[in-house]
């Protein structure tokens, strides 16, 4: 391989020849290999936005020549398309609250610049123009605000279709009688549909506060520099900066009240990752539920059937596992030790910066991307799919002790619990103790069973009681 020789205040080093970034990048390189993890694509086209809107700020206000702005402007947009993030190689967690990676964009935007400029009397610096009236810790975490503000819109699109497949299931399943559980145990008849559409209740709680810890993301901290003191920033740059950013981005984009405060708090993320926590426990939640009512499927509750994805095992001839929810369960897991991560490195800050941003904005960035392809692989492979045994549920419900509870308030609380004894002892039904021991008739009972009576407020059963008990 051949090289070129770079140097800065520390020395000499060894750059590959045909690479676009510098000495600092290199240094960051030997520094940290520690993950083998690249920065967000996301990301990366979020700094490349940033400083191609610097360059046209600082062109506009007299501090950059224009021929420069011009060609860090067009090398930008480039990395924006994503042609040369092969060459953004620092690692996602590392030293320097951020500036390795703020450092690596700059000078391949520095080194392509220099190539469209070739022929003229112009070089390009990575820090006195690229970087030009910034510093590392207001554009990443600017950069950060913007593509947190794009994965999360992502996110709730694909919750928002998982919203509209439970809701379709809710009404699908709403004549399925089955049998309620608490404990595990038998309790009493709920209808299938209510399951599901106690799932879309859920989902859309998280949307809302998801988009609710998102509109703190509109207020952004470009112009404050190193410590929010806006040391070396103009004021015209930072309100050009805002424009042309809301001119590129349609957000509702503006500076914080408070440049220091924005700079050194980072509880606007920690927000944001509790809403992503509270997500993940939710959607566990569902995943358990699936894999439960359709597990067996001979010996299981076999309730409802999951769409098979694959075979599920390797000696087993036959089997069908519920990966589809396994998978979310993991990726649960996952989004509830980031949150973890993110608290930790949250309260780590000192002073006027939190230095632990790498791995804040690595954790958010990961649980982002993997609960949208976490819930869209849930919505198409799992939930569009599922069908329900409707026999199967019924016959649980017909055999089981829990039915008792509804005829409870027509018979009293007494001969009822000697109702559930005798059919627990016997395992006869609990429909044929009650015409067997007269405490009602069969058309009675028809009333008191029927599934909408059961699993939610009735007239019938309203009526039917005052005929029982003898109310007036």
């Amino acid at each position: 391989m051949k090289y070129r020789i770079e140097s800065d205040s520390l020395g000499e080093k060894q750059i590959p020849a045909n690479a676009y970034y510098g000495i600092q990048t290199a240094r960051a390189l030997e520094n940290f290999p520690i993950t083998g993890e690249k920065p967000h694509p996301e990301l990366i086209r979020s700094i490349a936005l940033i400083k191609k809107v610097a360059a046209k700020a600082n062109a506009d206000i007299g501090l950059l020549d224009k021929s420069i702005a011009a060609a860090i402007r067009k090398s930008a947009e480039e990395m924006e398309l994503g042609l040369w993030n092969n060459q953004i190689v620092v690692d996602t967690i590392q030293g320097g609250a951020g500036t390795s990676l703020n450092m690596n964009v700059n000078e391949v935007l520095a080194n392509r610049s220099i190539e469209i400029l070739k022929g003229s009397d112009h070089s390009v610096s990575s820090n006195s123009h690229v970087n030009m009236s910034q510093s590392t810790n207001d554009v990443i975490p600017t950069a950060v605000h913007l593509t947190l503000i794009k994965l999360a819109k992502t996110l709730c699109e694909s919750l928002h279709s998982l919203q509209e497949q439970m809701v379709i299931k809710e009404k699908e399943f709403d004549s399925v009688i089955k049998m309620g559980r608490t404990h595990l145990q038998d309790a009493i008849p709920i209808r299938l549909g209510q399951e599901f559409g106690a799932f879309a209740c859920v989902i859309k709680r998280d949307i809302v506060r998801i988009e609710q810890s998102v509109q703190q993301l509109n207020k952004i901290s470009i112009g404050a520099t190193a410590i929010g003191t806006g040391l070396n920033a103009r004021v015209d740059y930072r309100e050009k900066m805002i424009e042309y950013l809301i001119e590129e981005t349609n957000y509702p984009l503006k500076t914080a009240e408070n440049l220091v405060d924005i700079t050194q708090n980072t509880d606007r993320y920690t927000e944001i990752s509790s809403a992503l926590k509270i997500l993940a426990i939710n959607l566990s939640k569902i995943a358990n539920d699936l894999r439960l009512l359709s597990s067996g499927p001979l010996t299981g509750f076999n309730e409802i059937n999951l769409p098979a994805r694959q075979p599920g095992s390797s000696i087993m001839p036959g089997k069908v596992n519920p990966v589809i929810p396994e998978v979310i369960n993991q990726i649960s897991f996952q989004v509830i030790g980031n949150d973890h991560t993110i608290s930790l490195a949250s309260e780590a800050g000192q002073l006027e910066l939190n230095v632990m941003g790498p791995v804040i904005m690595s954790n958010l960035l990961k649980s982002l991307t993997i609960l949208t392809n976490g819930v869209e692989v849930l919505s198409e492979f799992a939930i569009k799919g599922i069908t329900a045994n409707a026999e199967r549920c019924r016959e649980l419900v017909e055999s089981s002790v829990g039915i008792v509870t509804a005829i409870n308030p027509h018979v009293s609380y007494e001969i009822a619990a000697q109702v559930a004894k005798e059919a627990l002892i016997t395992g006869k039904s609990v429909r044929s103790i009650c015409i067997h021991n007269g405490y009602l008739t069969e058309e009675e009972l028809d009333i008191i069973l029927d599934a909408k009576e059961m699993t939610e407020p009735g007239i019938a059963g309203s009526t039917l009681l005052k005929k029982v008990v003898g109310i007036s």
